[in-house]
């Protein structure tokens, strides 16, 4: 991994779906709808002064979205961030630094 660089893509772990539940709501509040499908599938990271996480996410049928969430440094105790995502992706859009 380059410095500042995303990480090679690496399959959903317990971690990634934990982190992808947690911004959820704050995802179908800028949506305006419920995702009853919410599957973490794949997930690059990316270090900064905090980690920024890119997760690719089923949520029903074809359908996917790619996550952009920013978790701070320990010290600074504060809840995950839905940064942005992208919506109407495939299962083979690459998941890419955005």
């Amino acid at each position: 991994m380059l410095c500042g660089g995303t990480s090679a893509a690496r399959s959903a772990t317990g971690e990634t779906q934990q982190i992808a539940d947690e911004v959820k709501p704050q995802l179908e509040e800028k949506e305006g709808k419920t995702f009853n499908v919410f599957t973490a599938v794949e997930f690059k990271t990316q270090v900064v002064a905090g980690t920024n996480y890119f997760i690719k996410v089923h949520v029903g049928n074809d359908e996917f979205v790619h996550l952009r969430v920013f978790r701070s440094l320990p010290h600074e105790n504060k809840p995950l961030s839905l940064h942005s995502y992208q919506s109407s992706k495939t299962k083979h859009d690459e998941l890419t630094y955005f």
